[in-house]
């Protein structure tokens, strides 16, 4: 618990210095955005014109800083504020670290104290000037701990995968049935950012007419006049065969037609592992990709096929360069219970990754949401574990149970998600009507690294 303690008007000693070190954050710039109502592009970064992260701090953030010295520390909780002045010499970035120091010089009626008041970035002054303010009266303890913390809802995981994508060249991909605004649009904005080069399949008639709705130009495109969704879906697996593409993306059809020809015995895109979704999520205040599987394709997976569920997931968390990913087995419990099915799963599962029939990454479980995100709720649990409160990869017990969770996550938690389908010969990548932008360029992204790292392999 921490705890701030003031210093009261009749202990104060002319002379009296108190200071704080503060990094200024990216994030502190969005929230100061937001609370003050200025939207300067100056001072949002990536938004300032020159492409970098360092946006100016506003000057009126740095020089809010001096409150926090004066209301936490000197003379501390109790204080308010009368008068402020502020003279600013240089300017402060994202990532600048910045000492904020006072400096008391006088004490005057009505417990009015006077101080210098200053913020240095490498030793340099920044900012200064006066502070005039009431002290407390009398001692004053304040828990901070009871403070509501902020989020922002922040995508910075999915933009580094797009700028790890975005070097490589273009993947060929078939679009089946883009006849509908959100599937073309998809496409074309992949196409934008060099991820794929689209093979548009499905009737000409319709795509034409939602390129024209959208204003978007699309001549040069190749669009294949195939208006029965089962016969695009078909021709979008023989065209992988014919060496023409190397990955399909759904548009405006139902999953169910287009993997039917996907899973095919004959002429169809099956290996000898299990197909398995897998969805890459960006979740806000969380320090790393997270990765559900599955949530879309394989209902009720028995142990087997949770073998080849949690290798897909292993695989394309190293084509996103997660190194020696962690994979979390979930149940509603952390101990094994014969009652409970899953539970016996997941410790099976365990053991055949420490016996190296799993590979790649670590693999515990089962384990319980809460203690293989939260490493705080492990420890409660007295749960060791190289997996426990770190999991980069969730492999959940059954679709129901994924598909809950991974819209929890995008519509409680605001995460963004992205997602394909591996297993076949080449990855699939499943759009949803409800994605936007980001999401559909995040799954192009996502099949593309795949695309290399399978090559690569």
């Amino acid at each position: 618990m921490t705890k701030h303690t003031n210093t009261p008007w009749n202990e104060l000693k002319i002379g009296a210095e108190a200071s704080i070190k503060r990094i200024c954050l990216a994030d502190d710039l969005y929230v100061f955005a937001h609370a003050s109502g200025n939207l300067n592009p100056m001072h949002l970064p990536g938004r300032d014109g020159d492409c970098k992260p360092d946006a100016v701090a506003p000057s009126m953030w740095i020089g809010a800083l001096i409150s926090a010295v004066l209301g936490n520390v000197l003379p501390g909780p109790g204080t308010l504020y009368r008068n402020q002045t502020l003279r600013f010499l240089d300017r402060a970035h994202a990532g600048d670290e910045l000492v904020v120091r006072v400096k008391l010089t006088a004490k005057g009626d009505g417990r009015l104290a006077r101080f210098d008041t200053w913020v240095e970035h490498d030793g340099r002054r920044i900012v200064e000037g006066e502070a005039e303010v009431i002290a407390p009266e009398r001692k004053l303890t304040f828990d901070i701990d009871d403070i509501p913390g902020l989020t922002v809802r922040r995508h910075v995981h999915f933009d580094r995968l797009l700028a790890r994508a975005e070097p490589l060249a273009a993947m060929p991909t078939a679009v089946v049935a883009p006849e509908e605004a959100s599937a073309l649009s998809g496409a074309l904005l992949a196409a934008q950012h060099t991820l794929i080069t689209p093979i548009l399949i499905g009737s000409k008639a319709k795509i034409e007419a939602v390129a024209r709705s959208l204003d978007a130009d699309i001549r040069g495109i190749e669009i294949i006049d195939l208006p029965d969704h089962d016969a695009a879906s078909a021709k979008a697996v023989a065209l992988f065969h014919e060496g023409r593409v190397r990955a399909l993306m759904k548009g405006h059809l139902h999953t169910d037609e287009l993997l039917h020809h996907v899973i095919k015995k004959d002429g169809g895109l099956r290996t000898s592992r299990r197909l398995s979704h897998v969805f890459v999520m960006d979740v806000p205040g969380l320090d790393h990709l997270l990765l559900v599987t599955d949530a879309a394709i394989n209902i009720a997976p028995d142990l087997e096929a949770k073998v080849d569920i949690t290798q897909n997931a292993i695989d394309l968390a190293l084509a996103l360069g997660i190194e020696n990913p962690k994979a979390g087995i979930l149940s509603a419990v952390e101990t094994v219970n014969t009652k409970i099915p899953s539970t016996l799963d997941a410790a099976i599962l365990s053991k055949m990754a420490e016996r190296g029939q799993i590979r790649g990454g670590i693999v515990d479980g089962p384990l319980a949401m809460d203690n293989a995100m939260d490493v705080e709720a492990a420890k409660t649990k007295g749960i060791k574990s190289l997996v426990a409160g770190h999991a980069d990869i969730l492999v959940v017990p059954n679709l129901e149970a994924g598909n809950m969770l991974a819209k929890e996550l995008t519509f409680v938690a605001h995460a963004e998600a992205g997602g394909i389908v591996i297993g076949a010969q080449c990855p699939v990548i499943l759009t949803s009507r409800s994605d936007d932008d980001k999401a559909r360029l995040a799954s192009c992204a996502v099949a593309a690294l795949y695309d290399a790292w399978v090559r690569r392999a």
